[in-house]
This record gives structure tokens, C-alpha cells and sequence, in this order.
């Protein structure tokens, strides 16, 4: 499981290759999911990423603070403060719906390669994915019991040997190389989750890289020899709406509501 295709020039290219590599983080913001529905975006942010102090996994309490930040922008509000201890690390939010029980489906993934304080990352990702992923339309609020949120921290950026140096299912992967045609840089990424759920190879979850980085010429094998590729790995956590509700009914004695009205199956308030 952002926002513009990354088209750097060389130089800023370059250094943020060198920055993944010494830092384990990058400086760029994006969406990692295919075009069609479950992959990524990518656009340079600008910035050095700050090296975060120790690794943190995903947890309940994230997933619980993004759906905050999203009943609270309904009702225009602040959400609670979160329920988790503050940390700097790269990370993403992605939505999905699911409805008469299908299979949940794509709605928004937005993140950053950058690392960063993650209370307001995760605040302003969770709305960023749900509201201004191109992709789609914004949710609604009459959404919000059929989605479902997944939080994901990136961790160990490593420099692979090629373009198949890396495993389906643990890695996620950043790819840089100059399109031949226009002599530009172009960069693209997919969660570790992408290619293990498009039931992709290793060469098609390249060349369907390629192509999000908006490559549209013949992909050839000495092209994807020259593509520097950064791995990476993630923890998630994924919880859906009515986890969510349970949630906070335990917790704060109250079931979530927008403007006083509770939201249940069949709630459709005027937003």
C-alpha cells in the first residue's frame, strides 16, 4: 500500500540517490500504488529528511489517529491527540472501500519518502489520501463505515545490485533512470505490498514502474540494466471502520460522530 510523477533534473536526482543511501530516507513525496488502482506517485519535496533515532513499527493507535483527522475534518474540528509517542520516519496512508462485502478497493494512498515527524505526517496524509489523490474522487463522509485504513512506516532503504536484486512481498522499490527519448530523469515507487498483490514478476513490476514514472517508450533489457533501483521494507497496520468505532466506544465512551450524528451504515450527512 502521492501526488506529481518525479521529473527532477540530474543533479537533484543524484543527490537524493545519495541521500537514500546515506540516510536510509528520502526526500520525496508520493503515492505508491499503480495508476489503475493499487501503486504510486513520486515528487520531490525539496529538504534534507532528518535520520530517525530508533525504528517504530506500525500500530493500532496510527490507523485510529488517521481516522481522527478525517471524522474531524468533516465536522471541522481538531482530532484528539494521538495515542502514540512522536517519531521521524517516512510513511504512508492508504484508504480502501469495501461494500456488500467485495473485495476492499482502492481510494487514496498518499505518502512520503522523507522522513518526518509522524503525528503530523500521519494528520496530513491521512487527508491528503482520502481528499487530493488525483486518482479519484474525494471520500465523502457517507464512506467513512465502509473504509478501511492502512498505516505503513518505511524502514531499511538499501541500495539494490540491479533491477532484480530484491524479493516480491518484502521489499518495495525506487526506481531512477533518464528516459533515452527526452534525456530526463524519471522516478517512480510501489510499496513492498504491490507486486505480491498485482501477482506480478519481477520484470513486470519494473516495467509497470517504468511506465508510472511515465516512460512511454520501447523498455528494453539494456534499459532496465541502467535503472538504479532503492529497496525498501515497511510495517503495517490495517483497520477498518467499525474496528475503528469499537475503538473509540472502549476508549473515550462515545461512538464517532460529524456534528453530533453517529456514523453508522446508512449515515449520509450533506458533505
Amino acid at each position: 500500500m502521492l501526488c506529481l510523477d518525479l521529473k527532477p533534473n540530474a543533479k537533484r536526482t543524484e543527490e537524493t540517490r545519495r541521500l537514500f543511501a546515506r540516510s536510509h530516507a528520502s526526500s520525496t513525496a508520493v503515492s505508491s500504488v499503480p495508476e489503475s488502482g493499487s501503486g504510486g506517485r513520486l515528487a520531490l519535496s525539496g529538504g534534507r529528511p532528518q535520520v530517525a533515532a530508533g525504528m517504530v513499527a506500525a500500530t493500532e493507535e496510527m490507523a485510529v489517529y488517521c481516522f481522527d483527522a478525517l471524522v474531524a475534518h468533516y465536522s471541522g474540528d481538531q482530532p484528539p491527540p494521538p495515542a502514540f509517542e512522536e517519531g521521524i520516519h517516512p510513511l504512508f496512508v492508504t484508504w480502501k472501500k469495501a461494500t456488500n462485502g467485495s473485495e476492499p478497493r482502492l481510494r487514496g494512498c498518499i505518502g512520503t519518502l522523507e522522513a518526518r515527524q509522524i503525528v503530523t505526517g500521519f494528520r496530513e496524509y491521512a487527508l491528503t489520501s482520502a481528499l487530493r489523490d488525483r486518482r479519484f474522487p474525494p471520500i465523502q463522509s457517507k464512506e467513512l463505515p465502509y473504509l478501511e485504513c492502512t498505516v505503513s512506516i518505511l524502514t531499511e532503504y538499501e541500495t539494490a545490485l540491479n533491477h532484480l536484486d530484491w524479493e516480491v512481498g518484502k521489499h518495495g522499490l525506487i526506481i531512477e533512470f533518464t528516459d533515452p527519448d527526452y534525456n530526463m530523469r524519471r522516478s517512480a515507487t510501489y510499496l513492498p505490498e504491490v507486486a505480491a498483490h498485482e501477482g506480478w514478476t519481477h520484470l513486470e513490476t519494473i516495467d509497470s514502474l517504468m511506465r508510472k514514472a511515465g516512460y512511454d517508450g520501447t523498455i528494453t533489457e539494456s534499459l532496465r540494466k541502467k535503472i538504479q533501483v532503492t529497496r525498501y521494507q515497511s510495517t503495517l497496520y490495517t483497520m477498518h471502520y467499525g474496528e475503528y468505532a469499537a475503538y473509540v466506544k472502549k476508549n473515550r465512551g462515545v461512538a464517532p460522530a460529524i456534528n453530533g450524528a453517529p456514523v453508522v451504515n446508512g449515515f449520509k450527512p450533506g458533505y
